[in-house]
């Protein structure tokens, strides 16, 4: 198959973080600090990233603002004409760093929000005056005129706020705001039964958002990432594995997805080990699922394999245990009624207490 680039490469630099989100996507094994890759290293895989076609890099982690090095890393992706997206909780944030971030050639600032009221975020974070921090920090954003997204993941337990969320990104005088269900891998499926939103309030969701687009249309562009659990077919994750998207993890493996280490038996190479081209094109884990060579039935021999080439791998690998079979999500898989379990729609005060992300526990 005739491969393109990736478009975008997701650089987790850190998974230390002031925040103790319960749906953080990060694996239960975090990588301490001791572990990360160096300033250098970083800075090699950013010029390779760009030698290689990559586009956009989105600056994540744990919180990338835990690094000391940030803006060095920053200046690196802006000098090799990447464009550079920061992903934070805006904890670590102050106006002279964001001066520095700005000189270093910063272009795009998605702050993540964990609910509209204080009360609430301080539950799904984990961190008391969080919240209020973050309003100061969206604030020092516009000051400085940087773009801004808020990015807030929904689920059963903030649900109920989502109309005000909506009008606290126009008051913060975001561009655009991402809504996306907790997608379960990481401290999610650890919360998965407190987190899974019932259909009902799925479906209140949607129309909440639908409504939001109408009025907000020309002021705020509303992005909306849907649950995967209520659905009948699934979505393209990643754009296909291994065709548009890259991650890199803060020990330099190199991933299709942020979560693929989860997936029993795949290799992944390191940056330390292997160029960042060679491991896109030739990569043991990045051909293990591409193109449609792999795929059973009723993927192989249907229509909408290149529309959504199969679904999530690692769905499939944590609900059926084989990440070759089809996504649950689909209603012609032979595992879509295992969804039907995690779905009943327990009330938020008979759901279990919540997990919250740190280093001592494995989920």
């Amino acid at each position: 198959m005739s491969l393109p680039p990736p478009l975008g490469m997701l650089c987790e630099l850190t998974h230390r973080c002031p925040m103790s989100c319960v749906y953080c996507s990060n694996p239960g094994e975090l990588v301490r600090g001791a572990g990360e890759l160096d300033t250098q290293s970083w800075q090699r895989v950013l010029e390779e990233a760009a030698a290689l076609g990559v586009l956009h890099v989105h600056l994540s982690g744990g919180e990338p603002c835990a690094r000391a090095d940030l803006e060095q890393i920053v200046g690196q992706a802006c000098a090799s004409g990447l464009y550079t997206n920061l992903i934070t909780s805006g904890l670590l944030l102050d106006a002279p760093r964001l001066e520095r971030l700005c000189e270093a050639g910063l272009d795009h600032i998605q702050l993540s929000i964990q609910a509209a009221s204080a009360q609430m975020a301080a539950r799904i974070g984990g961190r008391k005056g969080a919240h209020e921090r973050k309003l100061e920090v969206a604030q020092l954003v516009g000051q400085i005129g940087l773009p801004l997204t808020i990015n807030a993941v929904v689920h059963r337990q903030n649900l109920s706020e989502l109309e005000s969320i909506i009008a606290l990104a126009v008051e913060l005088g975001a561009q655009r705001l991402e809504v996306a269900h907790a997608q379960y891998v990481g401290w999610a499926l650890v919360n998965r039964a407190a987190l899974m939103p019932t259909r009902a309030q799925l479906d209140e969701a949607t129309e909440v958002v639908e409504r939001a687009r109408e009025r907000l249309l020309g002021r705020l562009v509303i992005d909306y990432v849907v649950s995967d659990y209520h659905g009948v077919r699934p979505k393209a994750c990643m754009g296909g594995w291994g065709r548009r998207f890259i991650n890199v993890s803060p020990d330099g493996f190199v991933l299709p997805c942020h979560a693929a280490q989860l997936i029993d038996g795949l290799r992944f190479d390191n940056v330390q080990a292997r160029a960042l081209g060679e491991i896109w094109s030739e990569g043991e884990a990045f051909c293990a699922f591409r193109g449609f060579d792999w795929m059973a039935e009723p993927c192989r021999s249907c229509p909408r394999k290149e529309i959504d080439f199969g679904g999530c791998r690692c769905q499939a690998f944590l609900l059926t245990g084989d990440a070759r079979n089809p996504d649950p999500v689909c209603e012609l898989s032979a595992h879509h009624s295992l969804l039907a379990g995690h779905t009943c729609g327990l009330a938020i005060d008979a759901a279990p207490e919540l997990v919250y992300r740190h280093y001592s526990r494995t989920p």
